[in-house]
């Protein structure tokens, strides 16, 4: 043995040893962690929805957490948690712990109006969360009571000047994208029409079907099945062409109306610092999803528009919108209060 080892530095010997244990210790480690990452989900996940049940977001949620569900083999449950026009949900959301277990839908209100719209928030709306993908675009319609005389956009505007502060609009609570796009419409018509906010849209529209209230704008995909059954009346859509949802509604712009044009739409987030490997994987089940045929005509059924995306394309559309919105909150003096 001693004849092996002639010539040799036993030291160097056992450190270059030492060395490759280490390193086949690092490599090991190294592929738990990515096993680690790949294996999530391992539990049900929980998407936080800060609005009441039955709305817009609410819906687009439900019908994508679903097959998300399916895909990933656990549970994706969803949880209403309203209140401040959605900012008791996400509160809640931004101090969740960063794993992936815990999510946010968010819309053009709760991630672009808000942040501008009240002057306090129990959370920072510029680091709390991490866009991680569209879900679909929500277009507006207009719709008011069966029993208004009015048959277009036209009308009620004639309507309201004859009969100043009359008539009344519902929204699923002050500073929401239904509040905004209504005020939108008023200052590109002259509309006088009162505001009434309700606690949720479910809220809203029940008012507007039995007459308490005469106007709603609100999502195609919230509004489309009262629209068809007669219960509620179509105006007009606030999107760019006519929504298969309501095909006989015509544009806001073949109405003869300019510069109301208006929407929503809905996403998902994450708490600040979950990690990117999970973010990633979330952003592609949910263009998985949303590229379904069946889950595409659900939605387009409805008068969404299914639309994912990167999570660097929904920051900066949650970006634009907000500084949209804020020139309109700001130059009009629009509060949540």
């Amino acid at each position: 043995m001693a004849e092996v080892f002639k010539g040799c530095n036993l030291q160097a010997l056992f450190c270059h040893r030492k060395n490759i244990a280490l390193l086949a210790c690092f490599i090991a480690l190294s592929n738990l962690g990515v096993q680690a990452q790949t294996a999530w989900p391992t539990r049900a996940v929980t998407i936080v929805v800060p609005f009441t049940p039955g709305g817009g977001t609410d819906v687009g949620t439900r019908v994508v957490a679903q097959r998300l569900s399916q895909l990933w083999g656990q549970p994706v449950l969803v949880e209403n948690r309203a209140g401040a026009g959605g900012n008791v949900g996400l509160e809640a959301v931004s101090r969740a712990k960063p794993d992936g277990y815990t999510l946010l839908t968010g819309n053009v209100g709760t991630q672009s109006i808000n942040p501008t719209l009240y002057k306090k928030l129990n959370y920072n709306p510029d680091t709390s969360f991490t866009p991680i993908s569209l879900i679909a675009e929500l277009p507006f319609a207009m719709v008011v009571t069966p029993s208004l005389p009015v048959k277009t956009p036209q009308d009620l505007v004639a309507l309201s000047k004859a009969q100043p502060n009359l008539l009344s609009y519902a929204s699923s609570g002050a500073g929401g994208s239904p509040h905004l796009s209504m005020e939108t419409f008023k200052i590109a018509t002259g509309a006088k029409i009162q505001h009434v906010p309700y606690k949720g849209g479910s809220a809203a529209i029940t008012d507007l079907m039995s007459g308490n209230v005469q106007v709603l704008m609100v999502s195609i995909l919230e509004t489309s099945a009262y629209v068809k059954a007669g219960k509620l009346k179509g105006l007009a859509v606030t999107s760019k062409s006519r929504s298969p949802a309501m095909p006989d509604v015509p544009t806001m712009v073949e109405s003869g109306i300019t510069g109301a044009e208006s929407g929503s739409w809905i996403g998902f987030l994450a708490p600040q610092g979950t990690p990117k490997e999970i973010v990633d994987k979330i952003a592609a089940g949910v263009k998985e999803v949303v590229a379904m045929p069946e889950v595409s005509q659900q939605l387009i059924g409805q008068g969404a528009v299914p639309m994912s995306s990167t999570p660097a394309q929904f920051a900066e559309l949650i970006a634009n919108d907000r500084k949209r919105y804020a020139r309109i909150i700001i130059e009009n003096q629009l509060t949540a209060d």
